[in-house]
């Protein structure tokens, strides 16, 4: 019979295409205790290809009856497969170990085997190996991934346990209760009442949206298809470009204190001033605000499920030309208005627009091969934060010094930029579409001399005083029971 697949798991699989693969992945850094070496690493890859996947590791999407795919269990899994060993030359630098991540990463995650693989890769200066994971995101979304990365290594040198991501068993135990056929209709009509109502809100609060545009009227909140066309827009090829950096979180928090914005604000800050810059020196600059599309976690406290859940808002940035620190401003207000109007939803609104904007999203980029002229972008990059661990990570005695997300491409939208925070360090993953967003670790240049200038303004005497940013407003339903309370 198999299990049903939910619904924005199972878009990543139907729009999924050769061009436009949807995986996510990540890079992890690690350094082997001095005086040891190859011994170390056969001992991770041996114990990794022992491991049997649990589920949803175990899945493979298969066609129903109706048409549809849902999980079945995998029949055999060749573990031999999906955890590569691979040796490097030696005296390989940086930019040819980037260029082996960026073959990694192009390729469409075999549909007949279960969807994730692993590369642990030796040859890195420094005494290094590196570990590059894949995992299709109808099975995981960033947030898990980073607490099954997380829950896979050890917080002392001293520990010699290794046990893999995708074998880590997350889920709080439950008793089974068995359901009577009155309880699943119940169920069922439950369901069916919710989706409704989501359904009826999120069109009321379109309405009301273009409604307020119309009449210029109302704070803009989330923005989708309102982006200017520009490289990162142009159709997704398979090539991609790959970067990764690091900058002091302390430092990034006390950056963003200063100018009176968070550390998420300081990110988007520094990236948009990054693009400006890196479109300007490809000859292509843009005369009105990028959009960046910044998904949000769905998930309630102690929700471990492998699964993807969440919605999405899209960002107008700051304006083309403006000066650093003025950016920051303009993306503290954006930022502040479009949570107010994602925390108004319900949990089921929120994630129908997820659902929705993904959907059109993929729409625009199929019409946009054939013309441009009617299309817009629902947004120009991805920008993600997934918190990780503030303390240091080991794996079977070798110390983890940088984990850089690599995410998925998709509508259209040949740049992701996801970052991690890792024991005082925020880690910068940058892919995109290699033909139209060629030389990445220059976007990585420009991002961080864009910090190092946003940090010189914060210190500069005479800062403008802080931004304040708007109140959320909890949803109509919460409101209420407060009033009568």
């Amino acid at each position: 019979m198999g299990k049903a697949i939910p619904a924005l798991d199972l878009m990543f699989l139907l729009t999924e295409t050769a061009n436009s693969p949807k995986h996510v992945g990540a890079v992890m850094l690690f350094e082997l205790p001095a005086g040891e070496g190859t011994g170390r690493v056969r001992a991770i890859v041996d114990a990794y290809r022992e491991a049997m996947p649990i589920a949803p590791f175990n899945y493979v999407s298969e066609r129903s009856i109706k048409g549809m795919p849902r999980w079945q269990v995998a029949q055999a899994i060749d573990m031999g497969y999906h955890v590569q060993h691979i040796a490097l030359p030696q005296g390989v630098g940086e930019d040819e170990f980037l260029k082996v991540v960026e073959s990694l990463h192009e390729a469409v995650l075999d549909r007949n085997r279960p969807g994730f693989r692993v590369y642990v890769i030796e040859g890195l200066p420094g005494n290094r190996f590196a570990m590059y994971l894949k995992v299709h995101h109808a099975i995981i979304d960033g947030m898990s991934a980073m607490m099954r990365i997380n829950a896979s290594m050890s917080a002392t040198a001293a520990a010699s346990r290794i046990e893999p991501f995708y074998a880590i068993d997350m889920s709080s135990p439950r008793p089974k209760v068995s359901k009577g056929i009155l309880d699943r209709v119940k169920s069922l009509q439950s369901t069916a009442l919710r989706q409704t109502a989501a359904a009826r809100d999120l069109y009321l609060g379109v309405v009301k949206k273009q409604l307020a545009r119309l009449l210029s009227s109302g704070t803009p909140g989330s923005e989708p298809f309102t982006a200017p066309r520009t490289p990162m827009n142009e159709p997704i090829r398979t090539p991609r470009s790959f970067a990764m950096m690091s900058l002091p979180v302390a430092e990034m928090r006390a950056v963003g204190r200063e100018l009176g914005g968070t550390l998420n604000d300081v990110a988007a800050t520094i990236v948009d001033e990054g693009l400006h810059r890196y479109l300007g020196a490809l000859g292509k600059p843009v005369a009105r605000p990028l959009v960046a599309m910044c998904p949000v976690s769905l998930r309630e406290e102690g929700d471990k499920e492998a699964s993807t859940k969440v919605t999405a808002m899209c960002v107008p940035l700051g304006a083309p030309g403006a000066a650093v620190q003025e950016r920051m401003a303009q993306v503290v207000a954006a930022f502040g208005s479009a949570k107010t109007e994602v925390k108004a939803m319900s949990k089921d609104t929120a994630m129908m627009y997820g659902i929705t904007a993904f959907a059109l999203g993929e729409v625009e980029a199929e019409l946009s091969q054939y013309s441009t002229v009617v299309t817009k972008p629902m947004a120009n990059f991805v920008l993600s934060n997934v918190p990780g661990s503030p303390s240091p990570l080991y794996l079977n005695g070798a110390r983890l010094t940088g984990s850089y997300p690599i995410s998925a491409l998709a509508a259209a939208m040949g740049l992701n930029v996801t970052l991690t925070s890792y024991a005082g360090s925020m880690d910068f993953g940058f892919v995109a579409s290699g033909t139209s967003m060629p030389h990445l670790p220059e976007l990585a240049r420009h991002t961080r001399e864009a910090f190092d200038d946003l940090r010189a303004a914060a210190k500069r005497p005479g800062t403008e005083p802080k931004v304040k940013r708007p109140r959320a407003r909890a949803p109509a339903k919460k409101r209420a029971q407060a009033a009568s309370a």
